[in-house]
């Protein structure tokens, strides 16, 4: 069974998944930065592939994906620094970053490595549903990849039930159209739109991102999902402290509560 199927199928709520971009803010970050989250309780985790034009990222993913290109990060160094990470880490892990990489390392070659290392799921923001189910599915598909799909407010019910019919794993709800970064509270039309996802009873579970940022957003998360994502406001804890573990496991721990 696939791990994220896995986290699903036990846990039903307050699932929390945490966004840091590979190669930053070291070179060889990765792996230490996955063992603390793990450790501190993290539900799953997604390791950003940086590129450098991150068009749906707010200014501290940007800032954190341009340091880890001029780092040397690419994907072949990030599968290497990868390669005994599942000696460790059990829960899900995914990567997330843009199509562009992806297909220049070679669609299939990247879902083999992803297989051969312990990675369960991808999410690329810039890969059309429609193409992915045409083109990629059946590649996906053999190696137990799952490629999470995301809805955003402006999706139509038609796109939503599309893309519910054709997702494995869960569904990625962007809170608003702008791009990543932490906002403060949601906004009333937020929470109307939350509602409105939750009361279509989709076959995916779906989890919350994009503005998710201290214990407050993600408790109001959950209430309208079976959890949240965070990256920027994890991401700046990185730029403050670097690999310091205990500040990694204190994030964590005053999120969840």
């Amino acid at each position: 069974m696939n791990r994220i199927d896995k986290l699903f199928r036990e846990k039903k709520g307050n699932i929390l998944s945490i966004y840091f971009t590979a190669g930053y803010p070291r070179l060889d970050s990765a792996a230490g930065i996955i063992r603390a989250l793990a450790d501190a309780g993290t539900d799953m985790i997604e390791i950003g592939m940086p590129f450098s034009d991150p068009v749906a990222d707010g200014p501290v993913i940007q800032h954190s994906s341009e340091k880890a290109l001029q780092n040397g990060m690419n994907l072949k160094l990030l599968f290497d620094q990868m390669s005994d990470i599942r000696d460790e880490v059990k829960i899900p892990l995914l990567l997330m970053g843009y199509l562009n990489p992806v297909m220049q390392f070679g669609i299939e070659n990247f879902c083999r490595q992803c297989m051969e290392i312990g990675i369960d799921g991808v999410i690329l923001p810039d890969l059309p549903p429609i193409v992915y189910k045409e083109e990629y599915f059946s590649i996906f598909n053999e190696y137990n990849l799952y490629n999470i799909l995301l809805i955003s407010p402006q999706s139509s019910l038609e796109r939503i039930t599309t893309i519910d019919k054709i997702s494995r794993g869960f569904i990625y709800v962007v809170s608003s159209s702008s791009t990543t970064g932490s906002k403060g509270n949601f906004s009333d039309d937020q929470i109307s739109y939350f509602k409105r996802v939750s009361e279509l009873k989709l076959r995916n579970p779906v989890l919350i991102g994009f503005g998710i940022s201290n214990h407050e957003t993600f408790i109001n998360a959950g209430k309208f999902a079976r959890g949240g994502i965070i990256g920027s406001a994890f991401v700046n804890i990185l730029e403050q402290d670097g690999n310091n573990f205990d500040k990694i496991n204190q994030f964590i721990k005053e999120i969840k509560g």
